[in-house]
């Protein structure tokens, strides 16, 4: 283990209970996120919460009914070190029936390991960054939206957050039917700041191909943006090899093992603390990067409540100043608006456990 997870694995943690309930929103890239909170009960009246980000509606409507139904199975009573309980949920049944994908099985064991870890630090009376001999920095955020959600892609959501907020930055998705004028008319703003080429996912709606000419004209519309997500091919080597500086990855870091596993020694990544599942592994491969020089950036999954903060208080405690893809859930709205926080977000005055807001 690091020497970040030592200084958090044993704090002491005492559980009476847990709650469960639901978060719902219409999202700008065009569906409808349904998340759930995780919320651990400690004897002293404390309470610690995580969020569980897994994709499909399912997940959370069986668990959800198997809660109601007092079929879930979960107990988590008890008192542990923290380390103790992460290893309690190694062979825990966190789902009543498999995920729809396994992927999700990381989401929810981060929901509820991280609402664990939230109520260990309250219950010491300390935070994330405190407890990790950190200290918050303001977080610099970049706004992520689609541009193709109704039907071919344009500039005007990007127009729209610009209205908003002229210093506004972002990170897109480049997709088969972006044009190079519209690379050019973005370009042009001089405010996108991560590209994401998705050429990992497989059987989702953003899946996209490992096109080395779409991959050339992005490369070559944004010369100072991060690429991520670009997938090494026969066909792609010889292009990525020309811009591996910029390049980044996404889906495919969980840990440690697969950071190495790269094609190429990165010089970023992107950090989703749910992709993890175990803090362990979050705080390993943070570690191994920072003593690497590896440039760190956070990202979310669409988080409805708390998931946000979690985020917030990992990147101010260690990457704030990155490109960050973790602004605030107003941002998910289906239209810009101007009722939204702006780039930095200030550290509260009074963080809590491993949440990010004043109580």
């Amino acid at each position: 283990m690091s020497d970040l997870y030592d200084r958090i694995a044993d704090l002491p943690l005492a559980v009476e209970g847990f709650e469960l309930s639901r978060h719902e929103m219409d999202t700008s890239a065009g569906f409808t996120r349904v998340t759930t909170a995780v919320e651990l009960r400690g004897p002293d009246g404390t309470v610690g919460r995580g969020e569980d980000v897994a994709y499909d509606t399912e997940d959370h409507d069986r668990l959800r009914d198997a809660h109601e139904n007092d079929d879930l199975g979960w107990d988590f009573a008890g008192e542990y070190t923290f380390d103790e309980f992460s290893a309690t949920l190694d062979g825990a049944g966190l789902f009543p029936e498999p995920p729809e994908r396994e992927a999700s099985r990381h989401y929810r064991r981060w929901a509820v390991e991280s609402a664990a870890l939230d109520l260990a630090l309250r219950q010491a009376d300390t935070t994330f960054a405190a407890a990790l001999g950190r200290s918050y920095d303001p977080v610099r955020f970049v706004v992520s939206t689609r541009l193709d959600t109704d039907g071919d892609p344009s500039a005007d959501r990007v127009h729209g957050w610009l209205d908003v907020d002229p210093d506004v930055e972002f990170k897109l998705d480049p997709t088969a039917e972006w044009t190079p004028e519209l690379m050019d008319e973005l370009a042009a703003t001089d405010r996108v700041r991560v590209l994401d080429l998705k050429s990992y996912y497989e059987g989702t709606d953003v899946d996209t191909d490992a096109d080395p000419e779409r991959y050339r004209q992005v490369a070559e519309a944004f010369p100072d943006a991060v690429l991520e997500d670009a997938k090494f091919t026969d066909e792609t080597r010889e292009l990525l090899d020309g811009v591996a500086d910029r390049l980044s990855w996404d889906y495919p870091i969980t840990d440690v093992a697969s950071v190495e596993a790269l094609p190429v020694e990165p010089e970023w990544l992107n950090i989703k603390p749910s992709r993890f599942g175990t803090v362990a592994d979050l705080l390993d491969t943070v570690e191994y990067c920072l003593e690497r020089e590896i440039t760190l950036y956070g990202g979310g999954q669409y988080e409805l409540g708390v998931g946000r903060e979690h985020l917030h208080a990992v990147a101010s405690a260690f990457y704030p100043d990155s490109p960050n893809d973790i602004a605030p859930s107003a941002y998910h709205s289906p239209e810009p608006h101007a009722d939204v926080p702006k780039s930095p977000l200030a550290v509260p005055d009074e963080p809590v456990g491993l949440r990010w807001q004043r109580e």
